[in-house]
Parts: structure tokens; sequence; C-alpha cells
């Protein structure tokens, strides 16, 4: 029996886990709805004056972006600003031929009199985080854009986030991201929804109470001092952006998040590019709980609900493990249940990952008709979109557990960037991408070895017991066999 009481146990501490970070998002959700009633009354600077307009500097980190370096170039000299007062650093640690074709490329911008610069390091130390802090050191901006070689900002880009920082406590001005390939396959609309999520309900829940966010990496701007007040960029987790915008905010730097304004980028095509980002992103957000923790539970400046939503934020990544932890042990559980029928009471637990569910299915309707539109056809594309992103997030739940407690137990591990394709739609070909990952994970095989372990799960519905069977985890394991089967075979077979 002691076996059994672990299991259940373990079981009910993941449910709990993950039924807190539901009423949390529920509660950004009521945010996120009254802010959209909130008028925007942040002073701007008036760029119709001259002395008002601000010097900027652009940074764009690349390293290996072979096919999108030419894009990137095109695209961000189109951004209306006055010359006099717009510097571009290309901050290139390129190691391929890319390096060759951008220089060739910079010099005739520059012959055009555009200031771009081409920073090319020696070293590759302290990764993305170490080229952001080396082109700071000359940068001439008195604010700091940032942008990474798949994003594509609009003409209009700085004239609508720049102004924003006639307010001096301002630190960050954060765009939301948008998608010139989401219709591309089933594995970009569900990164597309999943992204989206992030950057209304998430984003604008927690900005509009003045609840820590985050910084996203590209497509933001910074002011320099507060960089610098900050402690300037680290590589010491795999998510440097998240880790300054702690940081900053700990130091009472105000952030602006702009959801009206929109930076489209390109997701990633391949499942393999697709892991190699989640594991980036899951790994960082782990480190960033180990390293900002204290900070922010001893921090006199906060109030209790920001401490409990800057920990469930520094946490977003951990509710993988509880999720593959609720997922593993529900077969355990199911037998359990059937066996021992004086510990029924205690799979009343079971309903908390049902309202969990319920809850996430609300909050991100509210995204999803914000973003197409009400109305029946909508709501029925919206479930049947809901759930494919369920049964695949749970599907990337063991790659993303191994990211989370390698992040947790402090193994380090080089900062690997997600490959770039150049491609907006189906006709445009990934297979001959010099970038693409060829072998699978070793962790693909323990996929495999799920997917016939959550069709035992379905079979078990049938044969436990002694009333012709339990159906009440069927749903559940039928999403864990579809959300593993998908992960599992296009890694191994088409890895698109």
């Amino acid at each position: 029996m002691i076996v059994e009481y672990i299991i259940i146990a373990v079981y009910s501490i993941a449910l709990i886990l993950i039924f807190m970070y539901a009423i949390a998002q529920l509660n950004l959700l009521f945010n996120y709805l009254k802010a959209q009633k909130t008028k925007d009354n942040c002073q701007q600077f008036d760029f119709d004056k001259p002395e008002e307009i601000p010097l900027v500097t652009i940074q764009l980190p690349v390293y290996n972006e072979l096919y999108v370096m030419e894009r990137l170039l095109n695209n961000i000299v189109l951004l209306t600003y006055p010359k006099d007062k717009l510097e571009i650093q290309v901050l290139d640690d390129s190691t391929d031929e890319s390096i060759i074709s951008t220089a060739k490329h910079i010099k005739e911008l520059q012959q055009t009199g555009i200031d771009i610069k081409h920073i090319c390091r020696t070293k590759r130390q302290g990764f993305k985080a170490g080229a952001l802090k080396e082109g700071l050191k000359v940068a001439k901006g008195e604010f700091i854009v940032i942008f990474d070689a798949d994003f594509l900002p609009k003409a209009d880009w700085l004239s609508k986030t720049i102004p924003y920082f006639k307010n001096p406590e301002i630190g960050v001005v954060q765009t939301r991201w948008g998608h010139i390939n989401r219709n591309y396959s089933t594995l970009t609309k569900i990164q597309a929804f999943a992204l989206d999520a992030h950057f209304t309900l998430e984003q604008v829940g927690r900005n509009s109470k003045g609840h820590f966010i985050n910084f996203n990496g590209t497509a933001g701007a910074w002011r320099k001092e507060c960089i610098y007040d900050a402690g300037n960029w680290e590589g010491d987790t795999l998510t440097e952006d998240l880790d300054l915008s702690y940081r900053a905010q700990l130091k009472n730097w105000k952030f602006k998040y702009l959801e009206n304004v929109e930076t489209p980028a390109e997701l990633p095509v391949i499942i393999s590019a697709a892991r190699t980002q989640q594991f980036r992103w899951n790994k960082g957000g782990a480190e960033n709980f180990q390293k900002m923790v204290k900070k922010v539970i001893s921090s006199k400046n906060l109030s209790v609900k920001s401490k409990i939503h800057g920990l469930l934020h520094l946490l977003n990544s951990s509710m993988f493990l509880n999720v593959f932890l609720v997922g593993i042990l529900s077969i355990p559980m199911l037998y359990i249940k059937n066996e021992h029928t004086h510990l029924k009471p205690y799979f009343y637990m079971m309903s908390f990952f049902v309202i969990s569910s319920i809850i996430f299915f609300i909050c991100y309707w509210f995204m999803y008709k914000n973003i197409y539109g009400g109305g029946f056809k909508n709501f029925l594309k919206y479930t049947r979109t809901f759930f494919t992103f369920f049964s695949i997030a749970m599907g990337f739940s063991l790659h993303n557990s191994i990211a989370v407690l390698e992040g947790h137990f402090g193994k380090k591990s080089e900062f690997i960037r997600t490959p770039k394709f150049n491609i907006t739609t189906i006709k445009d070909s990934w297979k001959n991408n010099k970038y693409i990952r060829k072998k699978p994970s070793i962790h693909v095989l323990i996929e495999g070895f799920l997917v016939f372990y959550f069709a035992f799960g379905m079979y078990s519905a049938f044969v436990v017991g002694d009333q012709g069977g339990d159906f009440g985890l069927f749903p559940f394991h039928l999403m864990l066999f579809l959300g593993f089967g998908y992960v599992f075979f296009k890694s191994i077979f088409s890895k698109a």
C-alpha cells in the first residue's frame, strides 16, 4: 500500500499545481477583459517635433542565418525614421558562409547612407546575451531595439513604440508577435495558438495590473539606462530575456506592452526546430526560477499578488512536468481506484484536471475570439484547434519535462539556435536546409513507447473493475495517445 499512497500523493500534488496555474490564468483573463475597456493615457513623444525624436540603435543578433539574412536586412532598412537618429548593428556570430554574404550586403547598404555596422566576435561567449552586451558597448542610441533574424517589423514600427519612452519610468516597450506562416501546417497552427495566448491573455493580463511580464527576446525596445541599471545582459541562463526582464522590474522599471502593435515573424516548420526552441525556452524558464525565486519573494516593493503571479510565471515551463506526471500516473491510478474501493474519496482529486481543462478552454476562447471573431462556426473551429493544441502540447511533455528538470538541477548546456527557413507558403520547401538536425533525439524512442503505454490506458478503461470498465480517464488517455503519436511519428518520419 505504500507505493499506492506515494502514487496518489504525487498525482494529487501535480493536479493541485496545475489547478493553481489554471486559477491564475482565469485571473489574467479577468484582467485582460478589464484592460480592453481601459483607455491608454500614457504620455508619448511628439514626433512632429524633431527635438523629441531620440537616437535609436537597432540590434540584429544573428548566428548562421543563411536563408533569412537578405530578407531581414532588406526589411529593416524600410523602417521610417530620421537617418541621423538611427543606427543599425548586425551582431553576427556566424561561423558559416553567411557571414561573407552578409558583409557584402551591409557594405552595399552603407553606400546608400544608412548607418549600419557589421559587428563580429571571434568567440561566441555568452551566446545571444554576449552579442547584445558587446554591441551595447558601442551603441549610440538612447534606446535599443532588438529583432531576431526571422522578424519583419512594419515600416512604422519605431513611430508606434519609441514615443512611449517619454515616461522616464518605462524601461521596456514590447510588441505582440505575429505569424507569417501560421497556416503552413498543424505544427505551425498549434505554435501560433500557444503564442497568441501568451501575447494577449498573459502579457496584457499581467502588465495591466503591474505584475511581472517579460521582454520576449525580440520585437521590443529597451532604454539603455535600464539595461545597465539592471546589471546588463547575462548569459548564465538560456532565456537571457526573461532574466534581464525580472532584474529590471525588481529595480522598479516599468514595462509597456502594446498588444495592438504586431510584429510578424516565422514559426518553425519542422518538429526538430520546434523541439530545439521549446527545450531552450522551458529549460531557461526553470533556470530563471532558480535564479530569481528568492529575490521575488524577499522584494519589499511587490504586493503579495504580484509575487504569486511572478512565481507562477517563472514556473510556467514546470507545468509540463506536472502534466507529464499526471499522464504517467493516471494509468496506475485507474487500477488503484478500481481495486481499492476504500480509497475512492481520494479520487475526487481527478476532477481538478477536468476543472483546469475547462478553465483553459474558456480563457483561450476569449483570446481566439479577439483575433478571429465570435460566432458558432468560429467556436467549432476553436474547439477543434484547442483539443489539437492540448493533445500535442501533452505530446511534448516528456521532452519539455527533461528541459525543466535540467534547468532546476543546474545542468548547463549551449544556446542552440532555432533554424530559420524563409518559408511562408506550403509551396516553399525546407528539405535542403543545412541547419536541420539530422538525427532524432533518444527521447523520441521513449515517446514511441508512451504511444503504446497510453494505448494500454485506453484498453484498461474496458477491463478494470467489476462494473464493466471505467471510462472517466478515457478522453485524457486518448489525447495523450494522439499527442505522443503525433510527436513521435513526425520526429521519426517526416520531421515536418
